[in-house]
């Protein structure tokens, strides 16, 4: 484990090696002595850099498993990560003895409460579902040494806020208080630390030596299109897509208009049943379909072996929202593109959010279902007026003056008086 050599208890350290890691990522290195000394923490590190591991790692290293009460919580905004978690905790934890628990919303509460009379030491949940069998009395919290914060950001907005600090009122007040997001706004980390005990702020930038490359594109598409672009991208490029939707609305609609186009394809939102939305999070894993559409709740935490690329069927509202999405690629080293369809009026504020992102777009256009870089003469000028998109034919060949062709026009003489 090199920097982690004899810091973790041996069944870690071979679940290290079985999964070929050689060094740790930055946030690991430096928020995995942190936790280990039991330090409050707030973490931000972009996406695909190992942020789970970076908090899994100290807890499944100080969970004793001959007790019978839950030692940990992890809390996620949403019933696929809260998922992804509970799988990366039954990877590492094996061999262990270390019994582990998923409690989400939507999911059958008799058979959640199951699970807790098998007495697992981490439970991974949504905050809902969390909250309310902690006031049933059914989830005791008396012994619970560290609660995570995943995503932290969206776990302490004033939406979840109350709900997030009446679980923390039910632990230890000595216990470790822990948040880790790809984006931490000051706002965020100033309602983390006023919960927490005298945190450590950690922020650390992508390596760009272990990362993928990701492009960043746009193509001007007119709102009418962008399912044509997307059917004629899906079948002409070679692609694992996720394309986002602002709407839950429209995530059905266009998912049954590519479906009419024959494209295989799953849909994803919050107010998809529970075994919908897991049906078509494993088909889209195991690439029986090439395209999951979806709102943001496939933003935070979703990671899918082999993503190709992150479509933007509409414009993200800010540079955190595009951070997200586009994290979904490029992850584990490997290459990406983030392709986003823009209306010639969306122009100016996608290129506000992927600027405050700090990504550097291109304008690219379709050809015969392929993607081509836009000429210099073709997309300068950002005035709607002399922009044509994909499906409309150009008022004139690319490279040709205004006028060109036209007969020459003659001065008539005047005739003298």
């Amino acid at each position: 484990m090199t920097k982690f050599e004899n810091q973790f208890q041996p069944f870690i350290q071979s679940a290290w090696e079985k999964a070929g890691f050689t060094e740790p990522t930055a946030i690991q290195e430096a928020a995995v002595p942190l936790l280990l000394n039991g330090l409050d923490v707030i973490a931000e590190s972009p996406t695909g850099t190992g942020k789970t591991l970076a908090y899994l790692l100290p807890i499944l290293h100080e969970i004793d498993p001959e007790k019978k009460d839950i030692q940990a919580v992890i809390l996620a905004s949403s019933q696929e990560l809260v998922m992804q978690i509970l799988e990366q905790i039954q990877q590492w934890g094996q061999g262990s003895g270390i019994r582990s628990a998923s409690l989400i919303g939507g999911a059958n509460t008799k058979r959640q409460l199951e699970k807790l009379k098998k007495k697992p030491h981490i439970v991974a949940g949504t905050p809902g579902r969390v909250a309310e069998l902690v006031n049933q009395k059914k989830l005791k919290m008396h012994e619970v040494r560290t609660l995570v914060l995943d995503e932290g950001d969206q776990l302490l907005t004033s939406e979840h806020q109350g709900t997030i600090e009446g679980i923390i009122k039910a632990t230890l007040r000595d216990r470790q208080l822990v948040l880790f997001s790809a984006t931490v706004p000051k706002e965020t980390e100033q309602k983390a630390a006023a919960l927490m005990n005298e945190a450590e702020v950690i922020r650390k930038e992508r390596d760009t030596e272990a990362s993928g490359k990701v492009d960043h594109v746009y193509i001007v598409s007119e709102a009418r299109e962008k399912v044509d672009v997307v059917n004629s991208l899906v079948k002409n490029e070679k692609m694992k897509a996720l394309a986002f939707v602002n709407d839950i609305g429209e995530v059905n609609t266009i998912g049954e208009k590519l479906a009419f186009k024959k494209v295989e394809v799953s849909i994803l939102h919050s107010e998809s049943k529970k075994e919908e939305r897991k049906q078509a999070i494993t088909r889209f894993r195991e690439g029986s379909t090439p395209l999951l559409v979806a709102t943001d709740v496939a933003a935070r935490g979703l990671d899918v072996t082999g993503l190709t690329h992150v479509i933007q069927m509409d414009v993200p509202r800010d540079a955190k929202q595009y951070t997200h999405r586009a994290g979904r690629t490029g992850r584990q080293g490997a290459d990406g593109m983030v392709i986003s369809l823009v209306e010639p009026r969306e122009e100016r504020d996608l290129k506000r959010a992927a600027r405050d992102a700090g990504v550097t777009l291109r304008e690219m256009k379709l050809s015969r279902g392929k993607i081509e870089n836009v000429k210099p003469d073709e997309g300068s000028d950002p005035s709607p007026k002399k922009r044509h998109t994909p499906g409309t034919k150009s008022r004139q060949p690319a490279g040709v003056r205004a006028g060109a062709g036209k007969k020459p026009s003659v001065k008539k003489k005047k005739k003298k008086k």
